[in-house]
């Protein structure tokens, strides 16, 4: 009898663009969840120290995310058992996500565990899918993966032991670890490094689950500010910083997708460096846009509650925010197009920004006003890019 071979758990690349399945957007929904944690998380804890550790849970919240994109790349969410690792992702995903506020304090052994759990035991479904000969370059290459992860398990669960004091630096050494792998290319003694032909991914999947991703943090920060909203008072000050908050997602959003996230994806479809994009402009340029939307949910909802004074370090926020998603698109839209500088609009802004932040102080810009002046700088930069774009 002839032996018929084992189903494969990957998806078919026969049939052109994977789109993202409904599993994965199920999956998504979880980090809603997470990252409304990380913006009260900041808020809670508005100052130096509350801001890198805050800093430090969204790096390992958008490498757990980002990390699973990648895998699901590869991997058929339609065939049962990869949508089971799936939904025990979420499950981790929850937990996790539960764990955010006290990540420092109670719950950080929760969180490190949790954390470990899901990027080895993740790692090793995905050995597990390529077992027997089926692409074998991905599967050293997840082999090296887990050896690096396995290294950072280590650190986040030590961490979790620790005290809340040490344990910051604990997490801070997991998260260089993470980090430095995919630029590394996974070297590892005995097992070599990997290369990008082993990173083949099918880029229109990839960026079509970033810019969904884009979305779901831009929906939690309107959800912020309408839950703040509907509980203030409704005067002059509050309504003016309601719609200065929507009128700055809306110009996020413009910003990014009008021509930036099709620009992308065409790039990565059709150019000939998909895997060099796929870890650059997605894996790494992309968490500085989500960190400014995460920053500017906060700056919107320090407007709403305190529209005539804040903190220098709510000023910071204020002007922040839109700083780093303006940078991150900024640095994306340049290394996924052929231009010698990132977008002239988009420098612009930056520099208008920069001039905001040092006049905050001295003009006395009271919340509101500094709000307003950077929502209208996100509209400049809008207006700007649409008009040289159309015009081009």
């Amino acid at each position: 009898m002839t032996a018929h071979p084992r189903p494969t758990l990957l998806r078919s690349r026969e049939n052109g663009h994977a789109k993202v399945g409904f599993s994965e957007l199920f999956f998504d929904l979880v980090f809603v969840f997470a990252v409304t944690q990380l913006s009260h998380t900041l808020l809670e804890h508005l100052d130096t120290g509350g801001a890198l550790r805050a800093g430090l849970l969204f790096l390992a919240v958008w490498w757990l995310w980002i990390y699973t994109s990648w895998v699901t790349n590869w991997l058929d969410p339609e065939k049962v058992p990869v949508r089971l690792m799936i939904f025990g992702l979420m499950l981790g995903g929850l937990l996790l996500s539960a764990s955010l506020p006290q990540a420092f304090g109670a719950r950080g052994l929760v969180f490190g565990a949790v954390f470990a759990a899901m990027q080895v035991g993740r790692t090793a479904f995905m050995l597990w899918a390529l077992r027997g000969g089926r692409s074998p370059g991905n599967f050293r290459n997840f082999l090296r993966i887990l050896v690096w992860l396995s290294l950072s398990a280590l650190l986040w669960i030590g961490g979790g032991l620790a005290e809340p004091e040490p344990r910051l630096y604990w997490w801070l050494g997991a998260v260089a670890i993470e980090y430095l792998g995919p630029v590394s290319y996974f070297r590892v003694p005995g097992l070599g490094r990997s290369s990008l032909s082993d990173w083949d991914v099918e880029g229109g999947h990839l960026s079509e689950r970033c810019g969904l991703f884009i979305i779901i943090a831009l929906g939690e920060s309107i959800l912020i500010t309408g839950a703040t909203f509907a509980r203030l008072d409704w005067n002059p000050a509050t309504v003016a910083a309601f719609c200065i908050a929507f009128l700055g997602s809306v110009a996020m959003w413009w910003i990014y997708f009008d021509s930036g996230a099709a620009r992308g994806e065409h790039r990565i479809v059709h150019g000939d460096d998909s895997a060099r994009q796929a870890r650059l402009a997605y894996t790494y340029l992309h968490l500085l846009i989500v960190g400014g939307i995460v920053v500017c949910a906060v700056a919107d909802e320090l407007v709403l509650v305190h529209p005539d004074h804040a903190e220098p370090a709510g000023i910071a926020a204020i002007v922040g925010g839109p700083a780093l998603y303006l940078l991150g698109c900024a640095l994306f839209k340049w290394v996924t197009n052929t231009r010698k500088l990132p977008p002239l609009s988009h420098l612009g802004g930056l520099a208008m920004l920069a001039a905001l932040a040092l006049a905050a102080g001295p003009w006395h810009l009271s919340p509101l006003w500094l709000g307003a002046a950077t929502t209208a700088v996100f509209m400049i930069v809008a207006a700007w890019e649409t008009i040289a774009l159309r015009r081009a």
